[in-house]
């Protein structure tokens, strides 16, 4: 049985290893037609084969650089590109003044000659000096200012510039405990390794005003530091001495209470504190003991952006303690038995705004004659009207441009009575809206016959002119009626009726209000 099993598996191996024997064809027309399919196929394989090696080279163009090792080359278009930004950079970055300044230097024409006296010294000297500032005045528009017959130029570099940005939107938009910790320049230690912060009054005024830089080395908790024995002896505050700021108590300087309700008292006009002091006036008759004033301070300071913003910090030591136990004693008595009328309180709040404007003023450097120049008196009206800074330096050239040769000055009472005639804004804007009604026209003429109306001050005709040169932009001799009155507002209020926010968390506040009362749409279905 094994023996079967073997012989056939062999012939089964043996027929699978054996060549198949081709049939030949020996018909013609069995040839031709092999022929005929051989050719097809060819043709069809060699069209296939070209197709095959297009795509392969296609794939390789487009899936491959730099076959080989060789180098890229950079399209036109992308190089002009680059190009093109490097240059933008360049542009940005570059001082032009300072390119300009370099190629065309100053040339003196009498550098050769030498003066035969002292004063032919001095006179050509400071004449030619004025002249060549003043034509790089109009050039650059850079801040001059005239001192002692002689004009020196402040210039303010990129650094000087960002610094006065971050402490304008400080100004505007933080809190006022970091306001006062940044602005504040006094420390004075007290008991217990603790220190109390002060600001001076120069301080106070730079805390308000835009554009005003804080010395370098003094910023946010950076103080200059004293001892409290002898702190009256070191500083020379340069106040009078029945000034407001002495009522204060604390050599003439400014707790962080203080800063809160001196900034209150300069924020609300005087129409509200008579409402206030009415409405808690039990009696009636016109006063208020210490108690009722107390409450018509903090109600007041609650209607000011300034209260609404503030939130004590008892980690910095900055927290409203109430109204100062020496203007206390100043409105009320030692015996706190006395009681504050209406008249009195409006008279502080006067003398308040008479002394930060003095202080304005005497920062301006007055001459020996005791005027500022006229581009100074126009920086202090326009220290608050927020205009944009090319829009500011055209205003300040035409007054320069203007009072240049027969500039006379301001005086500090031209510069009072104004401010006192801006004190009665709201009245001088009705005033000028019935000229505006009745289609007559506001010339220097009829500003002073309303300031005398209204607010009871003459203006001096160079004031006026000022003014006028100012605000008339398209040079008719007439004002501007409502970029005035917009502009002297701001001036006025100094900013402080602004909100100190930047307005998102209102409207997220109105937003999730309105989601919350509407009624969906689907439910009215």
């Amino acid at each position: 049985m094994s023996v079967l099993r073997f012989l056939v598996t062999r012939q089964a191996l043996a027929a699978l290893t054996r060549p198949r024997t081709l049939n030949i064809i020996q018909n013609p027309a069995q040839i031709a037609y092999a022929s005929t399919l051989c050719n097809q196929n060819s043709n069809h394989n060699a069209k296939d084969l070209t197709k095959s090696s297009a795509n392969l080279s296609l794939m390789q163009t487009r899936g491959h650089k730099r076959f080989g090792h060789q180098e890229e080359k950079t399209p036109s278009v992308t190089k002009y590109f680059h190009m093109f930004i490097l240059s933008l950079f360049l542009i940005s970055v570059m001082d032009w003044g300072k390119v300009k300044r370099m190629l065309t230097p100053k040339v003196d024409a009498d550098a050769g000659q030498r003066p035969s006296s002292a004063a032919d010294v001095n006179g050509e000297d400071k004449s030619s000096e004025s002249e060549s500032e003043d034509s790089e005045d109009e050039e650059a528009g850079s801040d001059l200012h005239l001192h002692e017959g002689k004009k020196i130029r402040e210039k303010v570099g990129f650094r000087e510039r960002k610094i006065i940005e971050y402490e304008n939107r400080i100004r505007q938009f933080s809190t006022p405990d970091k306001v006062f910790r940044y602005f504040a320049t006094i420390q004075v230690p007290v008991a217990d390794d603790r220190h109390e912060v002060y600001m001076t009054p120069t301080d106070f005024l730079t805390s308000m005003t835009p554009g005003m830089k804080q010395p370098d080395g003094l910023g946010l908790d950076q103080y200059r530091r004293y001892d409290p024995k002898s702190v009256g002896e070191q500083l020379n505050l340069h106040l009078e001495k029945n000034s407001i700021f002495y009522k204060l108590g604390s050599y003439g300087l400014i707790t962080f209470s203080d800063y809160i309700f001196l900034l209150t008292v300069l924020s609300i006009s005087r129409r509200h504190f008579e409402i206030a002091f009415r409405m808690f006036d039990l009696n009636g008759d016109g006063d208020v003991d210490c108690e009722e004033f107390e409450m018509v301070a903090t109600l007041v300071r609650q209607q000011t952006s300034m209260g609404t913003r503030h939130r004590d910090h008892a980690n910095t030591g900055n927290t409203f303690k109430g109204v100062n136990s020496a203007l206390i004693t100043y409105f009320f008595g030692p015996n706190m038995d006395e009681k504050l009328t209406i008249e009195k309180f409006l008279d502080f709040q006067e003398q308040l705004q008479r002394e930060i404007l003095s202080l304005e003023f005497e920062r301006k450097e007055p001459n020996d004659e005791g005027n500022i120049t006229e581009a100074d008196f126009a920086e202090l009206l326009l220290a608050y009207a927020g205009y944009p800074l090319k829009k500011k330096q055209k205003k300040l050239k035409r007054v320069k441009r203007r009072f240049r040769d027969h500039g006379k000055g301001i005086s500090k009472q031209d510069y009072l009575d104004f401010f006192h005639f801006l004190n009665n804004i709201n009245d001088v804007d009705t005033a000028l809206t019935f000229y505006h009604i009745a289609g007559a026209s506001i010339d220097q003429q009829t500003l002073q016959h309303v300031a005398k109306t209204v607010a009871m001050v003459n203006l001096s005709d160079h004031v006026v002119d000022v003014v006028f040169t100012i605000f008339d932009e398209n040079n008719d001799n007439q004002l501007s009626n409502k970029e005035f009155i917009s502009v002297m507002k701001n001036r006025v209020q100094r900013g402080l009726e602004k909100p100190k926010d930047t307005g998102f968390l209102k409207m997220m506040r109105s937003v999730f209000k309105c989601a919350k009362e509407t009624k969906p749409v689907l439910l009215d279905i």
